[in-house]
Formats: structure tokens, C-alpha cells, sequence
């Protein structure tokens, strides 16, 4: 199978993530946090060392405990949205966003509690600053917006964006859910209140493994409440974090897999990666540029993008292409609207139901691009035979 579809999860994860998790598991698959003895200890100290990693791949802030483990970024998102967000608020969002986003805070407008405002983005793919802050009113509490487009692979210009939310007093929470791993994230520097991760795509950890980092400045309430392993004879749900956003046993195996992941992304050097996807990125849209029939979408700039690429065949189902890709050329790709539907509205192809998004990966090749092109074509060109 030649893999590309990379943005719903990276695959396959380098030999060190799978030789970590199992060898750690097999020692260390127990409960941290809950007993003295030593295996308990050891896992915490993964547990530990894995926050801190991540706090510093962020920039988030001196207090590590901040950076919260959950199952992935759906629900952080969840966890952070209903958590800050109170009746009578307005929030301001992105036509780029996805569902993790989109339909939390549909739910809350729904239930009367806010108003969601969803600003455009221009031809290229990009939301443009100055349109958030034109948004933004006297009850706006925050701004929710996707760090890069698993669409489009747009790079979102968030240092601009987190400069006018401090600026109106408004929180800045970011879905870093195509970022992480993939683009560099300074959550002070570009005034983010609260970056939200997942671990199986760009930071090359497994499934079921997310989190945030949330600012010492914010509070984030309850919204739910279970076992903590500390203090037990308390009736309350603990104030503190990381205890304040988890919630019973945390997924171990996960946690070692993804500081798995992070070591070797650090290995490797984020941007080490990024240039060489980018790379065959430039090849892929070159070659498929050239296809009569094929339709690429914002996919004229090279700069702040990750390497994704979505398009459409005319007189093709987006579907149907990647049902000839899977049966005829053994190539795995994701059509469709990609849990992003308001995207497809502001490409005009919500319609057409949706585009084949290829996305790549670390362990992509040449031959892979190439393969994908050359399927591209022979395909275009059955429908003109027809």
C-alpha cells in the first residue's frame, strides 16, 4: 500500500515508537500516581518527563502540570470549550475548522448559551487577521482557530491573530491537531492561551493519546469529575493540575508511545521534516497541475503550508477516485468533506461532496508521488475516453 493520508493519522510510526511502547508496557503497565513501589514510580516519571517535553516543544510556560493528557484533540477541545465558555458569550471562529471545533460550539449555540461568529479565509486559503479583530465584540470571550487546514494545509498566520486577541482581551485557544510536529509553536511568543495536540499524526505517537497546555492566566471549569489517585477523602474534583483536566487512569501505553514519538521528531528536527515533505509536496502539485480535468484547490502558494494537497477530477465523484485509487493502485488517500464541511463551502465543493486529499508523511517517497500522479492521470483520462 503506498500511504498517503497522513493528516488523519501518520502511518507508519518510526521502529523506535513501537519497540518503546512495547518493552515499556510490558515493564511499566501500571498505575501512576497510585502506589509507592517501583514500577509506579518509573511510570510516573514517564508520565512526567513526557509534560515536560511537550511543554518545552510548546513554549507553554514554567508549570509543566498545565499540559493535561486526554484521548486527543476532540476532547481537549470539548474539555476547553465547555469549560470556558458561559452563557451570553460570543465566540469567533474559522470557516477552516473541523468538526472537533465546529460541532462543540454548534452544540453550545444550539443550547442558547453563546453566539459563534466564522470568519472566511481568502483564495489561497488563509484567514486574514484583520477580519478576526473585525469580529471580535464587547462580548466576545475567546477565538478558536485550527493551526493548519487538514484540507488545504494552509498554515494559519496565529502569531497575528494571538497579537489582536491580547490586544481586545479575548482568549486565544488554538486546534493544534495538524500543527503539532508539523509547524513550530511558541505559545508565548504568539500569545496562545491554550494549544490543543493530538498524538497520532505530526508528533508520531498512536491513537488515543491528546492533550492542551493551558496558560497559568486561564481557568478552565469543571465539566467533569472522577478519580485522581491523590487526595481521595476530598468530595470535590481537585482544583490543581494536571488533575483539574484528567480524569481517571491515564492511557499509559499511549503517553509512552508519544514521548516516543516526540524523541524522535526531535531527532529528526521539525523542520528537517517539514522541508522534505514539502519537497515531494512541490512535486506532487507540479506533476498533477499538468493533468487536464484535475482541479487543485490552494494549492498556488508553497510558504506557511503543510503538505497536503486536495482535488478534483471532472466528472468524478471524489469517492468514486478514491475507490480506483484503493482497488486499481493500491493508494490510500481520504475523500470526501474530511470532517471540515464549512471548508468545502468556501471552496465550492461542499456539492461536489468534497475532494481526494492526499497528505504526506516522514516516510513518503518519490516513487510514491509519482505513483499517485501517474494514477491521477489514467484516471482523468478514462473519463475523456468516455
Amino acid at each position: 500500500m503506498i500511504y498517503l493520508d497522513n493528516s488523519a493519522t501518520t502511518f507508519p510510526k518510526p521502529d523506535e515508537v513501537y519497540d518503546f511502547m512495547n518493552n515499556f508496557y510490558r515493564k511499566h503497565g501500571v498505575s501512576p500516581g497510585r502506589s509507592g513501589f517501583d514500577a509506579a514510580i518509573e511510570t510516573g516519571e514517564l508520565v512526567t518527563n513526557t509534560r515536560k517535553m511537550l511543554t518545552r516543544l510548546f513554549n507553554g510556560g514554567e508549570d509543566y502540570n498545565r499540559l493535561t493528557f486526554s484521548y486527543n484533540a476532540t476532547d481537549s477541545l470539548n474539555l476547553i470549550m465547555q469549560g470556558l465558555i458561559e452563557k451570553g458569550d460570543h465566540v469567533v471562529t474559522t470557516m477552516l475548522e473541523h468538526n472537533s471545533v465546529l460541532r462543540p460550539l454548534y452544540c453550545l449555540e444550539q443550547q442558547g448559551i453563546c453566539e459563534v461568529t466564522y470568519v472566511h479565509f481568502n483564495a489561497q486559503g488563509y484567514v486574514d487577521p484583520e477580519d478576526i479583530r473585525k469580529a471580535i465584540k464587547p462580548n466576545t470571550k475567546l477565538v478558536v482557530c485550527t493551526h493548519c487546514s487538514n484540507v488545504i494545509g494552509t498554515i494559519q498566520p496565529i502569531g497575528k491573530i494571538g497579537k489582536i486577541c491580547k490586544e481586545n482581551g479575548v482568549l486565544f485557544v488554538v486546534d493544534g491537531s495538524q500543527g503539532a510536529g508539523a509547524a513550530q509553536v511558541d505559545m508565548q511568543k504568539d500569545n496562545i492561551d491554550v494549544y490543543i495536540f493530538t498524538g497520532h499524526k505530526c508528533l508520531m505517537g498512536p491513537t488515543g493519546i491528546g492533550g492542551s497546555y493551558v496558560r497559568e492566566s486561564v481557568n478552565v471549569r469543571h465539566t467533569r469529575y472522577g478519580g485522581t489517585g491523590v487526595r481521595s477523602a476530598y468530595p470535590a474534583h481537585l482544583e490543581e493540575y494536571p488533575y483539574r483536566l484528567e480524569y481517571g487512569t491515564i492511557n499509559i501505553v499511549g503517553v509512552a508511545g508519544l514521548y516516543a514519538g516526540v524523541k524522535w521528531v526531535e531527532k529528526q528536527g521539525i523542520e528537517n521534516l517539514h522541508r522534505r515533505e514539502m519537497e515531494l509536496w512541490k512535486r506532487m502539485r507540479n506533476g498533477l497541475a499538468g493533468i487536464e480535468g484535475v482541479t487543485l484547490y490552494c494549492a498556488e502558494l508553497e510558504e506557511n503550508r503543510n503538505p497536503v494537497l486536495s482535488l478534483n477530477i471532472e466528472g468524478f465523484e471524489a469517492g468514486d477516485v478514491g475507490t480506483l485509487l484503493d482497488v486499481d493502485y493500491d493508494i490510500a488517500c481520504r475523500t470526501g468533506l474530511q470532517c471540515a464541511p464549512k471548508v468545502h463551502k468556501g471552496l465550492g465543493t461542499f456539492n461536489l461532496h468534497g475532494t481526494v486529499r492526499f497528505s504526506l508523511g516522514p516516510f513518503n517517497t518519490e516513487e510514491d508521488v509519482d505513483a499517485a500522479i501517474t494514477a491521477i492521470a489514467e484516471i482523468a483520462e478514462m473519463r475523456r475516453q468516455d
